[in-house]
């Protein structure tokens, strides 16, 4: 699992994200000088600094390269979560602290996900036996009927 990413890093990455499609230091100097002062060279040290540590992939163009994420920021998340998580001594626990700090809207976006990775659901088989004292329907298992000459089991079905 790749460390987190520092703040400079995350705000880069947020952009290439974002776009989803091949960027240039420039397109992000640009846009992130509309929230902080920050030079070309150092934007370019960071997305170099992203493209060793496999973050970002680039390509040539002229003298220039082109920046393009190699995961999503869902895939990065993820990592980071399930980092954290492989580090607890009680797995189960984390979890349900985990679950105990979210939002609703976060619990329904879990339920979502679960269901999405579950794939369709399909009938639960019958329970065979009884449930809360009654007794459910079973199909009988199919087998020929004795021919003739069988022996009786002498019981009642």
């Amino acid at each position: 699992m790749p460390r987190p990413l520092g703040e400079l890093e995350d705000a880069v990455m947020t952009r290439v994200w974002k776009w989803n499609r091949p960027v240039t230091v420039r397109e992000v100097l640009e846009d992130l000088q509309q929230e902080r002062s920050i030079a070309y060279t150092t934007v370019m040290t960071v997305l170099d600094n992203l493209h060793q540590k496999g973050w970002v992939r680039r390509e040539s163009e002229g003298r220039a390269y082109r920046y393009e994420a190699v995961s999503t920021r869902a895939a990065y998340a993820a990592a980071l979560m399930n980092d954290a998580w492989s580090q607890s001594d009680n797995p189960a626990a984390a979890l349900v602290a985990f679950f105990g700090m979210m939002s609703e809207e976060q619990r329904q976006a879990l339920r979502d996900a679960i269901r999405i990775v579950q794939g369709p659901e399909t009938p639960a088989p019958a329970p065979e036996t009884p449930a809360q004292g009654r007794e459910t329907p079973t199909a009988e298992p199919e087998t020929p009927p004795p021919g003739p000459g069988a022996a009786s089991d002498g019981g009642e079905r």
